[in-house]
């Protein structure tokens, strides 16, 4: 028996995310909480012919306790989405407060539960589960992942597109590694398991690289106000969840790029070395296995240009790691 419990599933990712998880068999028992609309999106999806039995909750009556009771693995796509001219530090300001809520109710009532974090900005909000976490004495760096996975999704697509054919889309795989935005995002197209056509230029590179890091921004321009990435990010989410759950199960040899705390295994200290800084939290390939983070794997041998890259990249998730610590540990006013 493995419980999910989606947090914000009546949302834009939160409910293709519910409905792809619905349609998981390594689910039997489906929860999910919303300030509004759950039990209508519960009852919805209920009447699908998988296994999970779905039920949706509110927040009175201490709704989200009752969805996280005997949880194993919770989905946080909750929050708000990013508008047009919407910078990740305006999200932040609206979601940090509603993940560090939601992290006090896992806190209290499933702390064992592995957290999937998918609420922007992730560089950010992934600290602040930590946190909160810390200051309930149930921190656990094996078991709180930020969910990166659109990003290593995006360039599977965007070098299938490049080599002429989709349908290797499926089985190319390149690392991304740093955080989730913008100039932290970090693919490592030298690492590609399918050679890059020979006639990109060092201006492809760096526009396909430039495509992954700002994906999201093409995404909200083209749906022209009207929202943002929600169904490659739910798409996305429930890949990672498949993955992950596959793992708990005793499957050996997944690996997924994912942003963790470092102290989870011995490997992110090779990681900081790598990356020459003593971040603590970083989007590494890791091996998944029955506690969670089973082995974090060094980056490996990288180009120059990502090199440059990653320098860039560090200073930037600096901030953004120090900024989701500060929102929990500040004293209230």
């Amino acid at each position: 028996m493995t419980k999910a419990v989606v947090l914000g599933a009546a949302g834009g990712i939160g409910q293709p995310l519910s409905l792809l998880l619905k349609t998981s068999p390594l689910i039997s028992e489906l929860s999910l909480y919303d300030i509004v609309n759950t039990p209508g999106v519960a009852a919805d999806l209920s009447h699908i012919d998988t296994p999970a039995k779905v039920e949706g909750y509110l927040p009175p009556d201490d709704g989200l306790g009752k969805a996280l009771k005997g949880a194993d693995i919770v989905v946080i796509p909750a929050g708000v989405p990013r508008k047009p001219g919407m910078t990740r530090d305006d999200l932040f300001k609206i979601n940090a407060g509603i993940v560090r809520d939601l992290a006090t109710g896992i806190a209290k009532v499933a702390p064992k539960a592995f957290v999937l974090v998918i609420s922007n900005p992730v560089n950010s909000t992934v600290p602040i589960v930590a946190e909160v976490f810390k200051q309930h004495n149930v921190f656990d760096p094996k078991r709180i992942f930020g969910v990166t996975t659109l990003d290593v999704v995006r360039a599977s697509t965007f070098v299938a597109e490049k080599i002429g054919d989709l349908s290797v889309a499926p089985a190319v795989s390149i690392p991304v590694v740093g955080g989730h935005s913008g100039v932290t995002i970090v693919p490592l197209l030298s690492q590609s398991s399918h050679p890059l056509p020979a006639n990109l230029t060092e201006d492809d590179i760096k526009a396909l690289t430039n495509r992954v890091q700002y994906g999201g921004d093409e995404v909200v321009k083209a749906k022209d106000g009207a929202g943002s990435a929600t169904l490659s990010m739910a798409y996305a989410g429930a890949e990672f969840a498949a993955k992950l759950l596959r793992a708990i199960k005793g499957e050996k040899g997944i690996v997924a790029p994912t942003f963790v705390h470092l102290t989870a295994d011995e490997g992110g200290k090779k990681v900081q070395q790598e990356i020459e800084a003593p971040l603590d939290f970083f989007s590494a390939r890791v091996e998944l296995g029955a506690s969670g983070v089973e082995k974090i794997l060094p980056i490996g041998k990288i180009s120059s240009y990502e090199q440059t890259l990653l320098k860039a990249a560090v200073p930037e998730l600096k901030a953004n790691i120090e900024k989701g610590v500060s929102f929990v540990q500040a004293p209230k006013l």
